[in-house]
This record gives structure tokens, sequence and C-alpha cells, in this order.
């Protein structure tokens, strides 16, 4: 267990200090631990990036389940929403991490579970209120998401709020 906490916390020190590489040979160096003991705990860069997602998805996590007591569930999604695009402009690899949580039985698979669980009882919730569309679920909110930080980052930072009042708009019935 503690080459596990040394190699996230040389893995966290790399991504501070802007090397999103993650090169599993580089950590296992400055870990002083055998190649061999990175890829006991982590078999790939993913399943390192993942781990490292964690405390996130768990902030992630209780902004949702925050969002499902909200008073008014359209303004408990907007929270979300402009609290989840934050984290995800923060920490890039967290957001690859949303894209694609990993195999069925990893930490980060059932965190993604546990998010979507919240997310569907808000969009339920917005829904009774006419708030929000029929068809759309947490998987879709989720991609959505993921194109407005895309398109953030590609772009200009400062319509950020731009695109996330499109992404809500969309998130409306038809009028």
């Amino acid at each position: 267990m503690r080459n596990r906490a040394r190699i996230l916390r040389i893995a966290r020190g790399q991504l501070a200090a802007g090397d999103r590489s993650l090169q599993l040979n580089a950590i296992a160096r400055l870990a002083g631990v055998g190649v061999g003991t990175v890829y006991r705990h982590f078999p790939n860069r993913h399943a390192l990036v993942e781990a490292l997602s964690e405390e996130r998805f768990r902030e992630l996590i209780g902004e949702a389940q925050a969002a499902v007591a909200a008073e008014d569930p359209f303004a408990g999604l907007r929270r979300l929403l402009r609290f989840a695009l934050d984290l995800m402009l923060d920490a890039p690899d967290f957001a690859d991490v949303l894209e694609s949580a990993g195999g069925v039985g990893s930490q980060a698979s059932k965190m993604m579970a546990e998010l979507d669980e919240a997310v569907t009882g808000l969009l339920d919730r917005a829904r009774l209120t006419g708030a929000v569309r029929d068809c759309v679920d947490a998987e879709d909110v989720r991609r959505l998401l993921c194109g407005v930080q895309h398109a953030v980052r590609s772009g200009d930072g400062a319509r950020r709020d731009l695109y996330l009042g499109v992404l809500l708009e969309g998130l409306r019935p038809p009028r």
C-alpha cells in the first residue's frame, strides 16, 4: 500500500508540474520502485489516471447528490454542470476518465455508476417540472459536457459560460 501511495504522490506531482505524460517507467524511477511494482498497481496509464481522479469523482458525486436535493432541479442541474465543467477544465485527465470510465469492476466504473444514479434522479426531478427533455439521460449529459469542455479548451476560455448556457438551453424541451 505504501508503494501505491508513493506512486500516486509522484504522479500528482508530475501533473502539478505540467507533465501530463505520466510515463509509468519514469514514475517508477522517481518513486524508487521497480517498473513491475507500478504495473502491478496500475496496468496502464488510464488505470493510473482513474486512481488519480477518485478524489474529484467523490467531489462530483457529492455535488450531484446536493443538486438532487435542490429545491429547483434545473438550478441544481446548472450548478452541477458548472461545477463539473470547472473540474474538467482544471484537470483534463479527469475529463478523459469521465468520457470513458474503466472496465467492469474498476473503482472509476463504480463511481461513474454512482454519479449516473444521482444525475438520473436530478433529471427525473427536472422532467417532472417540465424543465428537461424526456429523452435525455445521464450519459447524454456527461457526453455533452465533455463536448463543452473540449470546445472551451480548444477555443476562447472566456466563452465558457456561453457554451454552458447553450448546453443548458439544449436540454430544455422544445418550445
